[in-house]
């Protein structure tokens, strides 16, 4: 590191789980974060702030002016953009050091699971159980930890989903793909606007204990929050030995 990340990192390298070894680690490591929306605009704004040197943004949507009421990376004057553009503009203006990949499409198959494969961390942000399936998926083929959140209404959720630990369950030994479950968005249920920074806050602070090697990780814990009440609730979750994702994996 030279002088200004040094300055620009203090208060990182202060803590003695972090340090030098630890921000080092910070600044080599690759998030991938698929969706640039309500979750992924804190959890990226943070890894950026955080120093962690190459950010990929996912994302086809572009900004619109209801997104604004949450989607804090975003602003007024750049509705109609390609968001992960509008993300990159934003990360870039937090910490020029930060490289920031924008890609404006929907990934899936062998594009997906190349960039996963390339990541040392995915931030799941997304807003669907087909992208969320997708992804875990890719995460488990790859041995690359998942940080997942959700959000909706006033209930949020959040875990890690760690493939390499053995007995760390997937996002699929929680939410079976061939279960049906009831799809809600936003734009139909609504969201309390600051729900969404407190679990994509949370978010970017699993992936960044992740890069640093610090702690320990939400594998094998669900969070529940309930805005309302202001409530969380911890649940541990356990793998499914039948997993049609993972049970192969360690069995």
């Amino acid at each position: 590191m030279d002088d200004q990340q040094l300055l620009r990192y203090s208060r990182h390298i202060l803590l003695d789980e972090i340090d030098i070894e630890g921000q080092t680690r910070l600044l080599q490591g690759h998030a991938l974060v698929i969706g640039a929306g309500g979750l992924g605009s804190p959890a990226a704004m943070y890894l950026a702030s955080a120093g962690v040197g190459h950010i990929t943004l996912v994302d086809h949507d572009t900004v619109d002016l209801t997104n604004l009421q949450r989607q804090i990376m975003h602003t007024t004057a750049r509705v109609g953009q390609p968001k992960v553009d509008s993300g990159r503009e934003a990360l870039q203006q937090i910490n020029p050091g930060v490289q920031v990949t924008a890609l404006a499409e929907r990934v899936e198959g062998e594009r997906l699971q190349a960039l996963v494969a390339d990541a040392d961390v995915v931030l799941d942000c997304s807003d669907n159980f087909a992208t969320r399936h997708a992804v875990n998926h890719a995460c488990v083929a790859a041995g690359v930890p998942l940080v997942s959140g959700a959000a909706i209404r006033f209930d949020g959720q959040v875990s890690v989903f760690d493939s390499r630990q053995e007995k760390a369950p997937c996002y699929a030994c929680l939410f079976p793909p061939e279960r049906e479950f009831e799809e809600v968005q936003c734009s139909t249920m609504g969201v309390f606007s600051p729900l969404v920074g407190i679990i994509g806050t949370m978010q970017a602070a699993e992936a960044i204990k992740l890069l640093a090697g610090i702690g320990r990780s939400l594998a094998g814990r669900l969070l529940l929050l309930d805005a309302r009440e202001m409530e969380w609730t911890s649940i541990t979750v356990g793998r499914d030995h039948q997993c049609p994702v993972c049970a192969q994996r360690h069995d």
